[in-house]
């Protein structure tokens, strides 16, 4: 079998170099976008939740938000039960470009699966989420992954 990890980095990277292209003008770059989709969906939300959704360590989540933050597009403050927490919430400046965001994504979604019948797209979507959660599933459970080997 071809590599599955192939297919979906070289479709990542697609997708980043598409995304940069379309959002280059409005300030945000890397991943950011990520960061600004699940905050404005979930405005409140602590900086651990964004660390477990994410699956990205807590030193790179801080980096972003703080560079975030300096830009105006986010602001952070104490959780009330437990001030060594903190929780993001978007600006009007991120909520702005909230829908922007979404429709690139949207529209290379659409681009992408242009060719395929609907009954592909469904088939390849529920495929691709089951594989999204064997992963999150591993990587949660390493010992009961490398078990199964």
């Amino acid at each position: 079998m071809a590599s599955l990890m192939r297919f979906v980095n070289r479709t990542a990277r697609c997708f980043t170099l598409y995304r940069n292209n379309q959002l280059e003008n409005e300030g945000i770059n890397g991943y950011q976008h990520l960061y600004i989709i699940k905050i404005c969906k979930q405005p409140g939300i602590s900086q651990d939740a964004l660390v477990r959704e994410i699956y990205v360590n807590k030193s790179s989540v801080a980096r972003q938000l703080s560079l975030l933050e300096q830009n105006g597009w986010i602001r952070r403050e104490p959780w009330p039960e437990d001030r060594r927490q903190l929780l993001v919430y978007p600006t009007e400046k991120a909520l702005r470009l909230y829908p922007k965001v979404l429709q690139v994504r949207e529209s290379w979604n659409q681009r992408l699966l242009e060719d395929f019948a609907e009954d592909e797209k469904n088939l390849l979507c529920d495929m691709m989420e089951r594989v999204m959660q064997k992963a999150a599933y591993l990587l949660e459970h390493p010992q009961e992954g490398d078990a199964q080997r």
